[in-house]
């Protein structure tokens, strides 16, 4: 019986190892050999039983572990759970977060795109109650064929363009005087003489022949003078410039600096293969004219060039020049000058209320106009020859309209004449000593005198409104740029160009209608 259970109970006690109840299996064991009456064998027998009462052990005690990390976890756990689970009910259950109102400067906001469109509609609607109030009142007054007798009173006789003709002699004799400095025939001395002469005769000529020809329009003196005056400040940079070059070639300088002169290699830009050009061989009628038709002032021997004529871009430039000048002529026939026409009483009386009123109601209409104005002329009509010429640089203006101060606005709005002032007039004052202060009082001063100019000379009357509206932007911009800053600032410009200047052209205005057609009314 004995040898039949060995197998078996050897067997049960694997299967009871297995099971891990290695104590009990051992008291059994233990019973039965010694029941037996024989000892227990020695060897693999006896080692296995321990290594499993071990290993059952250390189970036992890794359970034990594990059961209480786990508990000890979700001891752990459980008030983060709830604290999550009590913030996700609250977050579910509120509205409310700390938050600054849209307007508020403290939020950050500054998506406005809605509130400048409905200033867009607002304005659109309003100068269209404007529009048909002004129809309903005097009716259609555009007349086409009326803007032809505002440059010519004779149609065979053109005063105003064979004075713009007549300019190439000034042009001409400003290239020969450079041509022969450049040889040596003429010492510099002569040449400054020359050139002084030269740019004499260029604003004394156009000037007198306003005067004295009778034939000649108010508007054909204006682009005629205004010709000049871009020929002379055009002439003076391209003798300044010379004169440097000759000042550097002079002192041997191996190498030009890229402002005034390149060295002689040609590069492709596109379908035109462009030269680039030392002095002098910048001294030619094809280079010379290239700088009179290139939308700027100042003269450099070789200007930044364009790939290609961009055909699209040139025609959209040309639509615009068209439809804005239809506009112009339409806004000034329309509303302009039947509003100018009824302020002449109230001129007349000197009755101050109604006068006040007539210069609002006419701040409007000419502050559209010159809006239209200058989109019309700083950006459809140069860049329309700048792409016609392959001219490269278009910076004609930049954001005037965010203007904070009153000489930003000055330095921003009209960008070739800023640098022709910058280049040959305020920074050659500063070189000599000048003061800064004064330096910006004489720019102001020359510009006052070209508006004074440009407004007095082709109405042939003297009134100084121009030149007291210019010089009064000195103190203007002093006191903007002391007290007012920002949207403050900001709105500082834009009243001067509302109020300010506009108020001084149309005092011009109102007085040549005075004197021209006030005993008709």
């Amino acid at each position: 019986m004995s040898e039949k259970r060995g197998p078996t109970t050897r067997q049960r006690r694997t299967t009871i190892h297995g099971g891990g109840e290695a104590v009990s299996e051992k008291q059994v064991n233990g019973s039965k050999w010694h029941g037996g009456g024989e000892k227990p064998p020695r060897g693999p027998g006896k080692k296995k039983t321990d290594e499993g009462s071990r290993h059952a052990s250390d189970n036992g005690n890794v359970y034990r572990e594990m059961g209480m990390s786990g508990r000890q976890q979700q001891v752990t756990d459980s008030p983060r759970k709830q604290r999550s689970a009590l913030e996700e009910i609250n977050e579910g259950l509120s509205c409310h977060v700390l938050q600054e109102s849209l307007l508020s400067s403290a939020s950050g906001y500054s998506n406005y795109r809605g509130i400048l469109n409905w200033c867009v509609v607002m304005l659109v609607l309003s100068n269209a109650r404007l529009f048909l109030e002004n129809i309903i009142k005097y009716g259609i007054l555009v007349d086409p064929i009326q803007v032809v007798s505002l440059f010519l009173k004779d149609p065979y006789s053109w005063p105003a363009a064979c004075l713009i003709i007549a300019s190439n002699v000034f042009i001409l004799a400003a290239l020969y005087t450079e041509r022969r400095l450049a040889v040596g025939t003429i010492s510099e001395s002569v040449g400054l003489m020359l050139h002084v002469f030269n740019l004499t005769a260029m604003f004394i000529f156009p000037t007198t022949t306003v005067l004295i020809l009778t034939s000649i329009t108010p508007v054909g003196s204006v682009l005629s003078l205004l010709t000049y005056t871009v020929l002379i400040l055009k002439l003076y940079s391209y003798q300044d410039t010379n004169r440097w070059c000759r000042e550097i070639r002079q002192a041997k300088a191996k190498r030009l600096t890229r402002s005034y002169s390149c060295p002689s290699v040609a590069q492709s830009n596109g379908s035109a293969v462009h030269t680039n050009v030392s002095y002098p061989g910048n001294l030619t009628h094809r280079d010379m004219y290239y700088y009179i038709f290139a939308p700027t002032l100042c003269y450099q021997l070789n200007f930044p060039r364009s790939p290609r004529i961009r055909k699209r871009f040139l025609m959209r430039r040309l639509f615009e020049m068209l439809f804005f000048m239809q506009l112009l002529v339409g806004l000034i026939q329309q509303w302009m000058v039947p509003t100018i026409q009824n302020s002449m009483k109230p001129f007349q009386e000197m009755d101050f209320s109604r006068m006040v009123e007539r210069l609002l109601k006419l701040a409007v209409p000419n502050h559209l106009i010159w809006l239209i104005f200058f989109y019309w002329f700083f950006h459809s009509s140069l860049n329309f020859v700048a792409e016609l010429l392959q001219f490269g640089d278009r910076e004609f203006y930049r954001d005037w309209w965010n203007s904070e101060s009153v000489t930003y606005f000055w330095s921003n709005w009209n960008i070739p004449v800023h640098k022709w002032c910058l280049r040959h007039f305020y920074k050659p004052m500063l070189r000599r000593g000048v003061n800064k202060i004064l330096a910006q009082t004489a720019v102001f001063l020359v510009s006052a005198f070209f508006h004074e100019y440009l407004v007095s000379v082709p109405l042939k009357m003297f009134r100084l409104w121009a030149f007291m509206g210019m010089m009064a932007q000195v103190p203007l911009a002093l006191f903007v740029g002391r007290f007012l800053n920002g949207n403050y600032g900001n709105a500082a410009v834009w009243m001067s160009l509302i109020i300010g200047q506009p108020v001084a052209v149309l005092m011009y205005v109102h007085d040549y209608y005075v004197i021209h057609y006030g005993s008709s009314t």
